[in-house]
């Protein structure tokens, strides 16, 4: 929604920064709908790069928490390893 406020309005501040140079420069600038159009093609690759990162950020995350997931799973596994080999200590102690 912004965006699309965005656009006509630096297309309509272009046109007016053009009487501006005209009126200092006291030379012409053109802006075309094709200028329109590079713009759009512009916030379009603008657009894809972000989510690009974006997705890229997400699959980072999801590997890291799959990665804590994993963890997690292994010292709990350990732990119980550790608590059966105590009380094996512990019976073998007593005896």
């Amino acid at each position: 929604d912004v965006i699309e406020r965005f656009l006509p309005f630096s297309f309509e501040a272009v046109n007016k920064a053009t009487v501006e140079f005209k009126r200092k420069e006291r030379r012409f600038v053109y802006t075309t709908p094709k200028s329109y159009l590079e713009l759009i093609k512009l916030y379009g690759g603008l657009l894809e790069e972000k989510r690009s990162n974006a997705f890229a950020a997400i699959k980072r995350l999801e590997n890291g928490l799959s990665k804590l997931r994993e963890t997690s799973e292994s010292v709990a596994k350990l732990e119980e390893d550790l608590k059966v080999m105590l009380e094996d200590a512990a019976t073998k102690k007593e005896t």
